[in-house]
């Protein structure tokens, strides 16, 4: 049993529990022997002797039997399948830990489906097995043993060894089901990553959907692949069931072998009724060993193929490694001769950039589409490796630095403002849960959303829906400014997060950002107008730093920036025209 192996560490921590589960389970298995031993007693009492007093003791302590029995198989569910449930918890959130550690590279490589159907549906596996699995293994056998010790030992064993001569044919059949559905399981599994990929990509992007007509379309790729995940999981509950005629064609013929040859030891004197009644009982227990034995190869070929996909994943390092012990003291930052390429991509991404911002100040970056802007953004908070003494903050190399103070010195705002399902206020106040409610209303007033927020029916108690939805492009970004501002940040980071603003309100943004001198900003935007009141501005091309000024010397300057600006100021003027 690999996968039991594979968990002893958690068994070895929940020893206690497991050890009480089990002996309260190895107590009902005995208690359970006992019955038809009773009964059969019970039986040669009343061909003996139909007084009915001594048949009554024994009918009395049957039911009393049967109530301890009740009892303690309440109290093992409670404390087996509780220590389970632990496992699972344990798992997600050692998952949950995984994905918050981990940077760009990991999830350029994992689809978001898959990810969700490992934390979902391969743990629950995991977890049927760390519970149900550990009890159909130790009670089938130990009910197994116990039946095995009483009909050898106890009533004959001639009739035993004739009564088990299905047995063998029996568990071969269970190890060739066994290997078709751990190979028909895994395969489920991995349809079903697909599966929870091609929904989780429909749902967000429903609005793409519809309005390109492709209803129909999406409709039959995705029926397409449910239809396939239908049929891998229709293989593994054909194999499944596969089980239970194996298992009573099995007892039929154990059945048979034992009234044949019990009725031939009754007749020469060498059995009697009450005997083989006790038998029979006792071969009609095997049948929940052997039930147990097909149900635990099921959920152990389950879970062990779902926990090699999950372990799979938890073994992979942290693409961004934590070993930093420093804090930065401000937030300096200097670039030397920075340069980067993606995995798998020859052309590099930056080359050969250098600059420095002093706290306080703010950076403008312009240039064109995939001039690396916004690779040089997620460097700086180290959500890519880079060589070693090319970016520093505070005077420490970031790579000294702990990732949670590096990243703490960023308020960062994407062009795509991701909200949480929650009110107003809550996502404003994500970055200091602990702020008032004056506090968050300030944030939202140098952000310019203040009015937009009042004006809504329940203010800033309103209810976010998923991702935001329920607001426009240009609400979503100026909230998620507002939860910039409100988190105090050294340096706030803007990337193109004015693109769904008007030129009059982003005006009215940047002039509050000018008042906040105790913290530095760095905005990217391919609307100049943005940059005026840059400290510096870098123009990327292709990696490269192109230009670099303040607006003024940029313009005066024959280049991108000049020729933009340009192009620019005329379209403005044509638009109010």
């Amino acid at each position: 049993m690999k996968l039991f192996r594979q968990l002893a560490w958690f068994f070895k921590a929940h020893w206690r529990t497991y050890s009480l589960a089990l002996l309260m389970l190895a107590t009902v298995a005995v208690m359970n022997m006992s019955i038809p031993y009773l009964i059969g007693q019970a039986v040669d009492s009343l061909i003996a002797s139909p007084t009915g007093e001594a048949e009554g003791r024994l009918l009395v302590l049957i039911l009393l039997l049967g109530i301890a029995i009740y009892g303690l198989r309440l109290g093992w569910r409670w404390i087996l399948f509780g220590t389970s449930y632990r496992l699972g918890n344990l798992l997600r959130r050692r998952f949950f830990e995984l994905l918050t550690r981990q940077g760009q590279a990991f999830y350029s490589r994992h689809n978001t489906g898959d990810l969700m159907a490992r934390a979902t549906n391969d743990i629950d596996a995991i977890e049927v097995a760390a519970g149900e699995g550990v009890l159909s293994g130790f009670d089938g056998l130990l009910t197994l043993l116990l039946v095995l010790v009483i009909i050898f030992g106890v009533i004959d064993w001639r009739l035993s060894l004739v009564a088990l001569l299905p047995f063998p044919l029996m568990g071969l059949a269970f190890y060739r089901i066994s290997n078709r559905i751990h190979h028909h399981f895994k395969a489920a599994l991995e349809q079903f990553s697909v599966l929870n990929d091609k929904a989780q990509e429909a749902i967000a992007g429903v609005r793409l959907v519809k309005s390109m007509g492709r209803e129909e379309i999406e409709s039959r790729q995705f029926g397409a692949i449910a239809e396939a995940a239908a049929e891998r999981n229709y293989q593994v509950a054909r194999a499944e069931a596969l089980y239970e005629p194996v298992v009573f064609l099995s007892m039929s013929a154990a059945l048979l072998l034992t009234l044949g040859f019990g009725a031939w030891l009754i007749w020469h004197e060498q059995l009697s009724v009450g005997q083989l009644t006790s038998f029979t009982l006792y071969l009609a227990q095997l049948i929940w060993p052997m039930f147990a034995f097909g149900w635990l190869l099921n959920i152990v070929e389950r879970g062990s193929a779902a926990l090699t996909r999950v372990e799979a994943l938890l073994a992979v390092p942290d693409s961004v490694s934590d070993r930093g012990q420093h804090r930065p003291e401000d937030a300096h930052i200097r670039v030397r001769e920075l340069g980067f390429h993606y995995p798998e991509q020859r052309q590099a991404a930056l080359s050969g950039l250098s600059f420095e911002l002093a706290p306080g100040r703010v950076l403008g970056l312009a240039g064109p589409t995939g001039a690396g802007k916004s690779t040089l953004l997620q460097l700086l908070m180290r959500y890519w490796e880079t060589e070693p003494g090319q970016i520093s903050i505070g005077g420490h190399p970031i790579a000294d630095c702990r990732l949670d103070a590096l990243r703490g010195l960023f308020a960062y705002v994407p062009q795509d403002a991701f909200l949480f399902s929650a009110s107003i206020a809550d996502n404003i106040r994500l970055g200091r849960p602990e702020a008032s409610q004056d506090e968050v209303m300030d944030a939202a007033r140098q952000a310019c959303v203040h009015d937009d927020i009042a004006a809504l029916p329940r203010g800033y108690d309103t209810q976010v829906g998923e991702r935001g939805m329920t607001l426009s492009g240009g609400q979503r970004q100026r909230l998620a400014i507002a939860r910039a501002l409100l988190s105090r940040a050294p340096i706030l980071v803007l990337d193109d997060a004015l693109s769904a603003v008007d030129v009059h309100t982003e005006q009215q943004i940047l002039h509050q950002l000018r008042g906040r001198r105790d913290q530095g900003c760095i905005i990217v935007s391919h609307r100049l107008s943005a940059l005026e009141h840059a400290d510096q501005i870098l123009v990327l091309n292709h990696g490269r730093r192109q230009q670099a000024g303040r607006h003024g010397q940029l313009i005066a300057q024959d280049g991108w920036y000049s020729r933009m600006w340009a192009y620019q100021q005329l379209e403005a003027v044509l638009d109010e025209a």
